[in-house]
């Protein structure tokens, strides 16, 4: 595929699967912050799932969860990916931490698992200015016991969904975004990388 001067071979394509770069990860592993370099490096638009569904119903995901529940926004997310997949393509697209599970995630796009061990995770949020504020808009991090219990519970499964899985752990940004530019075989514009 050629789009916005990115020319981008889609490994273990599979057929009707759109042209996007899916990033899935645990919560705070830094998919939007790839997400963000990768779109900087080649020129490809990037959207963020969180975002679509914050703008769709006019609240923040914390408040989702308070008020509808963890099963409405996964409802959303469905909603969400159904709307990627009919009207996106060439563009990399951040999710939120469960997003994998949607059905459609493998048509969607390159699946591109970004991991990190589930103690790096939270040390590098304890260490972060915002730490604290990152944790508190996650509701699935707030018990570290039970968020835990579903690190685990999620990296096979994260495993299983993606096309590419490229580890984050004590890497600059640049670097795993050099990695994604080249396991993915996308060959990038020089006006932009």
């Amino acid at each position: 595929m050629i789009y916005r001067g990115v020319t981008y071979t889609n490994p273990g394509r599979e057929n009707n699967m759109a042209e996007n770069i899916i990033l899935i990860g645990f919560m705070a592993v830094g998919k939007g912050r790839t997400a963000r370099k990768l779109s900087e490096k080649t020129g490809l638009y990037t959207v963020d799932t969180d975002d679509l569904i914050e703008t769709l119903v006019n609240k923040k995901v914390k408040k989702i969860f308070k008020k509808k529940g963890e099963g409405h926004f996964r409802a959303l997310e469905r909603k969400t990916a159904d709307w990627l997949e009919r009207h996106v393509s060439g563009t990399i697209v951040s999710t939120g931490g469960g997003f994998f599970m949607v059905e459609n995630i493998r048509r969607l796009g390159t699946v591109v698992y970004l991991h990190s061990p589930f103690d790096a995770i939270i040390e590098k949020l304890n260490r972060s200015p915002a730490g604290s504020r990152r944790i508190k808009k996650r509701p699935l991090l707030q018990d570290p016991v039970q968020a835990q219990k579903l690190y685990d519970t999620r990296l096979p499964q994260y495993r299983r969904v993606a096309h590419v899985e490229v580890s984050v752990h004590d890497r600059s940004r640049s670097a795993i975004v050099d990695e994604i530019i080249q396991r993915l075989d996308i060959s990038v514009d020089r006006r932009h990388g």
